[in-house]
């Protein structure tokens, strides 16, 4: 088992709040070598915390360390320049979310990983989130029959005026928020093909110029229609997760879910009739039968030591760590080109914000 020496690009809520905090725990996987970070304070702070070496620069962090893997935690608009140089240079990457703005980035840092012979990975962790789990198994264990739709929502109420609300920063709900539910949603419908898409953007409570309410539906013959909804407006969010299907559904938040299901060898013998219904005592009616129905729960269990994000981040980095030791990434470059493409087309389609 190796342990593999880790540089981090970025102190701030995603360098230091995330991944160093993680890779802190994974003493047995991961070493944190060394950070880079423009601000002394956190510079400083990364020494005392880790025990690990500090730069003002990345390329100063390259240029003093060997390092095995380098975390991109840089602010979002870096994430394609400095995540090609890095492979450039022949270091693996898991760079954060989003990995880029366009297809053609994606593609340059794909040739880029495939010519250094270089792990190019990306910080999609809801791919390891345990209710989504649980929803794939629900799903594929065909209770609930055909699925018909699947709501993903990622909504509430807020009013922001950071950096990530500005589209030269790469901002907006859709590429801050919806790397996440987007990638579940491609991962239901499958990647062998692109959807169709369509997506309403809107600004709503945000004091930046990207958008902060984004609905977008994406369709592909013969599977179900997603519904994914990141809105900063919505005072009374419903259920994060919602399935229909033919035979029953499914709903809940990332903390539990519940369905229910009727059993079709169970139910009633019912034929189309196009004669008028009557009730038993002879008086006009609906179709109505009774159905027995069956009932699934789960609760959300993850290991003392961790919450519920660490455990997903620790699933990944898991992951990462059999995949630099001889494997395969599980989530690949070219599974986020197709995230990157629908997010291109839902700019396309809303020239009133993206012009």
């Amino acid at each position: 088992m190796r342990n593999l020496k880790v540089g981090i690009i970025g102190q701030g809520r995603s360098g230091r709040d995330i991944h160093a905090q993680l890779l802190a725990k994974l003493g047995e996987y991961y070493t944190i070598a060394a950070v880079a970070d423009s601000m002394p304070e956190r510079q400083r702070l990364a020494e005392k915390e880790y025990g690990c070496r500090a730069y003002a620069t990345w390329e100063d962090m390259l240029n003093g360390e060997e390092l095995d893997l380098v975390v991109n935690a840089s602010p979002s608009h870096q994430h394609y320049p400095i995540t090609l140089a890095l492979l450039n240079r022949g270091l693996h990457v898991l760079c954060e979310k989003p990995l880029a703005k366009t297809t053609r980035e994606v593609d340059d840092l794909i040739e880029a990983a495939n010519r250094s012979g270089k792990k190019l990975a990306i910080f999609q962790n809801s791919r390891y989130q345990p209710a989504y789990v649980q929803i794939r198994k629900v799903i594929e264990s065909g209770v609930l029959g055909r699925i018909v739709q699947i709501d993903l929502t990622m909504s509430g109420f807020a009013r922001r005026w950071d950096w990530q609300t500005l589209q030269s920063n790469n901002g907006g709900n859709l590429m801050n928020t919806g790397p996440h539910p987007l990638d579940q949603a491609l991962q239901l419908l499958g990647t062998d093909e692109l959807p169709d898409v369509t997506c309403i953007m809107e600004r709503a409570n945000t004091f930046g110029d990207a958008e902060d309410y984004v609905k977008l539906i994406l369709r592909k013959p013969g599977l179900p229609t997603i519904d994914l909804e990141i809105s900063s407006c919505d005072a009374f969010p419903h259920a994060q997760f919602k399935v229909q299907g033919t035979n029953g559904g499914l709903h809940g938040t990332a903390d539990r879910l519940e369905w229910k299901y009727f059993k079709p060898e169970e139910a009633p013998d019912q034929k189309l009739t196009t004669e008028p219904l009557f009730d038993n005592k002879g008086m006009p009616a609906y179709c109505k039968e009774s159905l027995t129905w069956h009932t699934g729960q789960w609760a959300i269990s993850v290991p003392e030591d961790r919450t519920a994000f660490e455990f997903m981040t620790e699933s990944l980095y898991m992951m990462l760590h059999r995949a630099l030791c001889g494997g395969e990434l599980e989530i690949t470059p070219q599974q986020v080109r197709q995230q990157l493409w629908v997010m291109e087309e839902c700019r396309r389609q809303n020239p009133h914000i993206y012009e």
